[in-house]
């Protein structure tokens, strides 16, 4: 596997809270305002194998965060088909389908609500996620997302406008690349989204504090397997996430992250383990990931720190991952 094809890891994901109170939507804990708005419409090009999610409209006035934009409720796309999820291709458009500043999407999350975290079992699947970037995850060649028809996908988004001007028809649109469970050729290996995040199986946002600080989190393998490669999340100020076996004692991986002169993230590394046949993971062994922040701000910035590896899972027996189904409440 090449390093390019592994870009699909270098992604901004963003875990989102459960659900919506009435008028107010929820996201870590902070309540936010609904916009009433919102709807989700899907296209399906069976011949091409490709749906496209489009979810809005969210009014977005200048200079608004994201505290301070109604934002859309957890809405739900159905599987409509037997196969795998390939790839994502987000962007952001208005009323007219024109393309905007990626920078105005917060984050969204796809997540399975009938399927279990294979690291974190109290959460959804959390299948796909981005942010203001909007990178893409491309197609990883013989390798899917396994989805069954009927399974939900929940869609969790945020926006805010750090712009001098309004966007009041903003759209998301997520073009997903999927194969059949009919389509021609030899089936794909499933693959299982892999996040490795300092506050464990909690929210996974917390408050960063001036100067610097290191965090620290373990989860502990319930299956064995091998883990492709990885990417990383942090938010601005943040220098590094390190993630290690504490099990054997040694490194996976180091991703420096790069920083403007401001201390904003511009971008993070990838690190692809295929030319070795991937970093093997053995059910039982404890996995550690630290994220490094340098903080500039004045004073602690409320769910300003995240620190999270993300990679694909390649289990070495993909039915006992059947026990990750679960039925929706």
């Amino acid at each position: 596997m090449k390093r390019t094809v592994l870009s699909f890891l270098i992604v901004t994901l963003m875990a989102s809270a459960e659900g919506a109170l009435d008028a107010q939507h929820e996201h870590h804990g902070m309540a936010h305002k609904i916009a009433a708005s919102v709807k989700l419409d899907v296209k399906t090009d069976a011949a091409a194998q490709e749906a496209t999610v489009r979810l809005g409209p969210v009014d977005l006035p200048a200079r608004a965060d994201h505290t301070e934009v109604a934002q859309p409720p957890a809405i739900f796309w159905v599987v409509p088909f037997d196969g795998w999820l390939m790839a994502y291709h987000p962007r952001l458009v208005d009323d007219a389908g024109k393309p905007l500043p990626g920078r105005l999407l917060h984050h969204v999350g796809f997540w399975n609500t009938r399927r279990s975290d294979f690291l974190c079992p109290n959460k959804q699947e959390h299948v796909f996620g981005a942010g203001g970037e909007v990178n893409d995850w491309p197609v990883l060649p013989g390798y899917g997302y396994r989805v069954a028809k009927g399974d939900r996908i929940r869609i969790s988004t945020m926006f805010h406008n750090p712009t001098d001007t309004a966007y009041p028809k903003t759209y998301l649109e997520v073009r997903v690349e999927y194969r059949t469970g009919g389509a021609e050729g030899a089936p794909l290996k499933s693959v299982y989204p892999t996040w490795f995040d300092v506050m464990e199986c909690r929210n996974s946002g917390y408050q960063l504090e001036a100067g610097k600080t290191v965090t620290s989190g373990e989860v502990t393998l319930h299956y064995s397997g091998t883990l492709l490669g990885v990417g990383g999340h942090l938010h601005d100020y943040g220098e590094e996430l390190v993630l290690q076996n504490i099990t054997r004692g040694e490194a996976i991986a180091e991703l420096h992250s790069k920083l403007d002169p401001q201390g904003r993230i511009v971008s993070m590394p990838v690190a692809g383990f295929w030319d070795r046949g991937g970093y093997r993971l053995n059910q039982g062994e404890r996995i550690r990931v630290t994220a490094t922040y340098n903080s500039r701000a004045a004073k602690p910035l409320p769910e300003g720190a995240m620190g999270i590896v993300v990679g694909y899972f390649l289990p070495d027996n993909d039915a006992q991952m059947t026990a990750l189904r679960r039925k929706d409440k």
